[in-house]
């Protein structure tokens, strides 16, 4: 690992404590059969049933388990060791056969050899990854011929801006690694004191080009004026779990999702 991967994995594996804890993640909920995914996802990705599905960046793993709830062959990667361990001691107290493998993203062909019906990454993906056209060709070489890439995450236009959603302060297009030195984490619970993370800009036109140059298809590209956590102190939740800015007008996109399709 670069660096930056470095300073990063340690800032998650300091956050993986705090977010058992959480009452975002709700893990005693979880253990209770409650599931992580959103009904977005879930509609737009449909049936999983005996597939097999590799999760990027998994995190302690409740989609990935989620997902095999559903019927999928569940796979979870992560390069967080304590985030791994944790996610295998959950697989083994809800009693699910999903599988999950400690390993940079980038270091994974050599790690995994199999292929997959589906790739799945979700909330909290690209501002992590360093090199976008990297990521979405280790993306496309687990799939199957005729395999599925499902993608949903913060838009980065609404990643431009300040914790009120008013003034901007990072950039749109891609430039040097945004160093952050504020710690904390996106949940509640306090993490002001962990490590400083690197994170990456990545417009959507380089998500989309990065997808077509790695041979996939785009099935669509989908833009919400919603987001799954709360980006912006004035955010409201409303009952489906999304937050919103509340009120008319001004919204900003928000959220996204992709899906394609490898070709035969």
């Amino acid at each position: 690992m670069d660096e930056y991967a470095k300073a990063n994995k340690k800032n998650w594996n300091g956050r993986v404590p705090a977010h058992l804890q959480s009452r975002f993640y709700d893990v005693v909920g979880f253990k209770r059969g409650e599931t992580s995914l959103k009904k977005l996802e879930i509609k737009e990705l449909g049936s999983v049933r005996n597939k097999s599905l590799l999760h990027l960046q998994c995190h302690f793993g409740q989609d990935t388990i989620s997902w095999a709830r559903l019927g999928a062959k569940s796979t979870g990667v992560d390069f967080s060791d304590k985030a791994i361990k944790v996610a295998r001691d959950l697989a083994r107290e809800t009693g699910t056969q999903a599988r999950f493998i400690c390993s940079d993203i980038y270091d994974l062909p050599g790690v995994l050899k199999e292929k997959f019906d589906i790739v799945f990454a979700s909330y909290g993906v690209f501002c992590w990854i360093s090199d976008i056209n990297r990521w979405m060709r280790v993306a496309r070489s687990c799939l199957k011929p005729g395999g599925i890439l499902y993608l949903m995450d913060d838009h980065p236009f609404a990643s431009m801006f300040d914790k009120d959603g008013r003034l901007i302060l990072y950039p749109y297009f891609p430039g040097k690694p945004i160093k952050s030195l504020h710690g904390g984490t996106y949940t509640d619970g306090d993490l002001s004191d962990l490590p400083a993370t690197y994170e990456w800009s990545h417009t959507i036109g380089d998500i989309v080009n990065a997808v077509i140059s790695n041979g996939m298809g785009i099935d669509f590209l989908h833009e919400f004026d919603f987001c799954a956590w709360k980006k912006f102190r004035t955010m409201k939740q409303g009952k489906n779990g999304f937050y919103t800015q509340g009120g008319t007008g001004n919204k900003l996109p928000l959220l996204f999702s992709l899906k394609a399709h490898c070709g035969f």
